[in-house]
């Protein structure tokens, strides 16, 4: 790495694409090393912003890089530049447009959400509707992808009188002319939305409806959206004048340990608008995750986790929450600027985690944002065992591969739980002992992503009990014993174990509202199919009734806390999702 060169004269740079290049790539290797080369990148940011970039290759290079900066700035100086230069992109879209250079880079999920662009997807329905309130102006459907012409005309008759006199027999129903002639000029994805909205069912049989239609909706984001330009205001920059955190400073247990973050519970206005960034800086890469879709505004939090990293925590309320783990997203904003999300799934004191960092931030002390992402799950839900499904480290996922993920989670100290991969690990670690320069192979990588991953801060007597569960295990068991026990018959299984709960537990239901009962029919779902609740004394089974109407609380994490303290209970979740014999 050449951090201290010399960048005597860049104007040069914008005559070739090659020594454009260049000058990216001094670019690249100066913002990783902050503190040493602040003139230099504020020449190279002048040269370039004097070039125009003449492919999408080199347009994406410098806008990443831009975007990079105005994350991790050096200086005031350089983070004005950056933000300057960033304004300057639609204009230099649209010149490569007008060039009729090749642009299909620019739709890449890695990097989609320039300004200027769109971006083209099946969308949920719930985040149609929520467009369509927002942007209605902004939205259409994009024909060309539409091929379920069959389910169209079996669901349209509800909206549109005597279609089925056309697409019950006829061949090529035009149905844009049947939408238009019923919208009366209105946008047919308004008008669409509206008359979805008008269905006497519920939301989930509404997006299961809207689902079998796989209509593609194509959002011209603008600027405002778009990765360019959403930003969060900020208050104070964290200017970075020396090198970033690397991974080998880390000590996951120091983090983990570290004192308690500074946490404030936004009000639902100022929830609302994280979550609407949320949803975009999601929607724009093609992606949409369970937190951000469905979050609870009312329960929306703001931790500051140092190094101007804010990080915004939501639930999700209880018609949307999962039947038996509590569930937590997250989103983080460095100096304003959207880098990543997180996303927790817990039982008791076990976090199965997700972290993405977006792949423009990938150098921007990922270690240290993990570890201190972690540091706040523990203290806001009191999860003390953290798991990374295998896809996390390249199970199925050639970029987890590439990236080397696996060593990633190892050097913060996870370990695999299946013995045969703990033992490749040691192998692997012997040979690296012997070798520093030694690389494991991808084939070896794909091998040790096989299983999960676990870290462990509990005390050493606990330590290995949750090394065989999956929460899958759970539901396999209750499906055996509804083959068993009710010949395959979900309904009366969920009867007979609600009413075989609620009368072992002494739980009084007249007053329990909708989503409290539908959280006693789940849980007792696993309950009845361990039955050790009979030997619980009173104070347990009094816990097990608060446990279960705190499911659907006002705040789930409550109801993680509270299992933590069911030792019984715990036992119960432990032996069936680990799958083991009673």
């Amino acid at each position: 790495m050449e951090s201290n060169r010399r960048v005597e004269d860049c104007d040069f740079y914008a005559e070739a694409p090659v020594k454009l290049n260049r000058a990216q790539d001094k670019l690249d290797d100066l913002k990783r090393t902050f503190g040493r080369g602040d003139a230099a990148i504020a020449r190279l940011l002048r040269a370039l912003s004097k070039s125009n970039c003449s492919d999408a290759d080199s347009l994406i290079r410098f806008h990443e890089a831009l975007l990079f900066i105005c994350a991790y700035p050096p200086s005031a100086r350089v983070a004005r530049q950056a933000r300057q230069i960033v304004k300057t992109f639609p204009a230099r879209l649209a010149q490569i447009d007008e060039d009729h250079f090749d642009t299909s880079g620019l739709d890449d999920p890695e990097v989609s959400g320039i300004a200027g662009r769109s971006v083209t997807s099946n969308f949920s329905y719930a985040i149609v509707r929520w467009l369509v309130a927002k942007y209605p102006e902004q939205l259409s459907i994009d024909w060309d992808w539409f091929d379920e012409e069959d389910r169209f005309g079996a669901v349209m008759p509800r909206f549109l009188p005597l279609l089925e006199d056309d697409a019950t027999v006829e061949a090529h129903v035009p149905f844009r002319k049947w939408l238009d002639a019923a919208s009366g000029g209105q946008r047919e994805l308004t008008w669409l939305m509206q008359r979805f909205g008008s269905l006497s069912l519920s939301n989930r049989e509404k997006s299961n409806l809207w689902d079998s239609l796989k209509l593609h909706v194509t959002w011209e984001y603008g600027v405002r959206s778009s990765r360019t330009g959403l930003r969060l205001p900020a208050r104070k920059i964290f200017f970075h004048r020396s090198p970033l955190i690397a991974r080998r400073d880390i000590s996951l247990t120091r983090e983990l340990s570290s004192p308690p973050i500074q946490i404030d519970k936004l009000s639902r206005a100022e929830g609302e608008k994280i979550l609407d960034l949320a949803r975009e800086t999601s929607a724009v890469r093609y992606r949409e995750l369970h937190g951000f879709t469905y979050g609870d505004a009312g329960g929306v939090l703001k931790a500051n986790i140092g190094r101007g990293t804010l990080v915004y925590v939501m639930g999700v309320p209880p018609e949307n929450r999962l039947p038996l783990r509590a569930y937590h997203a997250a989103m983080m904003f460095k100096n304003g600027v959207p880098v990543g999300y997180f996303e927790g799934l817990s039982i008791c004191e076990r976090m199965e985690t997700g972290f993405n960092l977006y792949y423009t931030f990938r150098d921007g002390e990922t270690a240290w944002l993990y570890a201190r992402i972690l540091r706040l799950t523990r203290q806001l839900l009191g999860v003390t065992v953290f798991s990374i499904d295998p896809y996390q480290v390249g199970h199925e996922n050639e970029e987890g591969i590439e990236s080397g993920a696996f060593w990633f989670y190892r050097k913060l100290g996870f370990r695999p739980v299946k013995p045969e991969l703990m033992k490749l690990t040691e192998r692997e670690e012997t040979k690296l002992a012997k070798n520093p320069s030694y690389r494991t192979s991808a084939a070896t990588l794909r091998k040790l992503a096989a299983g999960h991953m676990l870290f462990e801060l509990s005390p050493a007597t606990s330590r290995g009990c949750w090394d065989r569960f999956e929460v899958r295990n759970l539901g396999l068991a209750v499906q055996r014993s509804m083959a068993r026990n009710f010949d395959g018959r979900a309904d009366a299984m969920r009867h007979a174990s609600l009413q075989t709960v609620a009368r072992a537990l002494r739980l009084n239901l007249r007053n329990w509202k909708e989503t409290e009962l539908q959280a006693l029919e789940d849980l007792s779902l696993v309950l009845a199919t361990s039955r050790t609740f009979d030997d619980w004394d009173a104070g347990q089974k009094s816990l097990a009734a608060r446990i279960i109407r705190a499911k659907a609380g006002a705040d789930e994490s409550i109801y993680l806390k509270l299992m933590q303290e069911h030792a019984a209970l715990r036992d119960v979740f432990i032996r069936i999702g680990c799958d083991l014999k009673a």
